[in-house]
């Protein structure tokens, strides 16, 4: 099924274009979008209308989460992403109040996150392929309908997106009519370049609002300019995304997306959803609580999911997890690499022969034991547990893992308290790390 999401620029985020209005505020991993997102229809096509400077616009260019919001629709299930935008005209013939749509960007931004590799999606495409960013279908939907619609249109256009907030100088509009730019913004190519890597076909339709400074008999572009031509041209834009929203659910096109996209996008603020208990089990004490997050059968799949694809290229035989809470991770985990799962307990549980390994903690020592056939030597094991704090339990799980003959290959937990432990010596995967003062 088609669903569209509609990133509204200044003047066009208005949810009166739906129907069956519903607002959601959601949280990614990046951070929170723009604004909360309005889920809603246009003629019963589902529709999700994102603020792109926020309801009040208040939110300058530079500081928009591009990722939050572009990751925020996808993972509502967004097909396809149309955007508008005011832009300044850097040719003649573009004149006030006429939409050009874009077909290429020059980006010429110096202090933006315009990538989701980095170290919260590894897996994905180093490399995005950026030859032709703009989804072709899409561009000719809305050249269609505007054509049809007798609207001035202009059915190529490169768009040159600057830092912001400031208005270029005379001399940077001239070099950027040099360079072939013929639209001016400060948000599209952040925008598109992020939807390429996410998948997601992604086109914009941009409204000349002025002549930048480039134009010497006419006035400098100013803000209160940019708004009037918007304001006075927003209806027929509305006009144009609606009846392309319907146009393009009539003619559906696939799209398709690699599981590791799939798992990524459908991902969750993982510390959104465990609670915080003060002072349990003793005063002074954070307890982090994830019974919050392992109720929500989405957000326990999609973790799972992530801890285990760290994992999937190596050559993992089994997955020891450690008594209580790593015992639901690890056998999830252990079933996902197909991977034998081993019980660490404390004494007196386990049936049969044991070894065992002592450790010290604050107040005395503890004990962790496993079965003394359950590990062959040379084994490849993965540790899993659902917190590391100081790290005593883990470090003596892997001891005994290596008293068996066998080798730890990682550590993998949900949360890692980082202020609370020094090296434990083995490498250390979690999602979710918290910085906390020892107790």
């Amino acid at each position: 099924m088609v669903k569209i999401g509609i990133i509204g620029g200044s003047g066009l985020d208005n949810p009166d274009i739906l129907k069956h209005v519903r607002e959601f505020a959601v949280e990614t991993p990046f951070g929170a979008p723009s604004s909360p997102l309005m889920e809603g229809e246009i003629e019963g096509v589902p529709v999700v209308l994102l603020a792109r400077h926020g309801r009040e616009h208040t939110i300058p260019p530079t500081q928009v989460n591009y990722r939050a919001n572009i990751h925020a629709l996808k993972a509502r299930g967004c097909t396809h992403i149309l955007a508008t935008t005011a832009v300044g005209s850097l040719r003649e013939h573009i004149g006030r109040g006429h939409l050009v749509v874009l077909d290429q960007f020059i980006d010429f931004t110096h202090h933006r996150s315009a990538t989701y590799h980095e170290s919260f999606a590894p897996h994905l495409p180093l490399h995005a392929p950026m030859a032709d960013p703009f989804c072709p279908r899409l561009r000719n939907t809305l050249i269609e309908v505007a054509t049809d619609m007798c609207l001035d249109v202009h059915k190529t256009g490169t768009v040159i997106t600057i830092e912001g907030p400031r208005f270029s100088t005379r001399a940077e509009s001239n070099m950027f009519r040099q360079w072939g730019a013929d639209v001016i913004n400060m948000s599209i190519a952040s925008e598109v370049i992020l939807a390429n890597e996410a998948n997601i076909p992604y086109a914009a339709v941009a409204m000349s609002t002025d002549y930048d400074c480039w134009k010497t008999d006419e006035e400098a572009v100013t803000w209160e300019a940019v708004l009037q031509v918007f304001a006075s041209n927003a209806e027929k834009v509305t006009r144009l995304l609606q009846q392309t929203v319907v146009r393009l659910a009539r003619q559906p096109e696939e799209t398709t997306t690699t599981p590791e996209l799939h798992e990524f996008f459908a991902s969750f603020p993982y510390e959104y959803l465990i609670r915080n208990v003060p002072d349990f089990p003793k005063a002074g004490i954070q307890f982090k609580d994830i019974t919050t997050l392992l109720k929500d059968p989405q957000a326990l799949r999609a973790a799972v999911k992530t801890m285990t694809r760290r994992y999937a290229h190596s050559a993992v035989d089994v997955v020891v997890g450690i008594e209580a809470r790593g015992f639901i991770f690890g056998a999830c985990i252990a079933m996902e690499l197909n991977a034998g799962f081993i019980p660490a307990r404390k004494p007196g549980k386990l049936p049969a022969k044991t070894v065992r390994c002592e450790y010290t903690l604050e107040y005395g020592t503890d004990c962790i034991e496993i079965h003394e056939d359950a590990i062959v030597p040379g084994a490849r094991v993965l540790i899993v547990d659902d917190l590391i704090a100081t790290g005593g339990t883990a470090r003596a799980t892997a001891e005994l893992v290596q008293q068996c003959g066998a080798q730890v290959i990682g550590i993998c937990t949900l949360v890692d308290l980082v202020t609370l432990h020094n090296d434990i010596g083995y490498p250390v995967s979690s999602l979710v790390e918290y910085k906390v003062d020892e107790e």
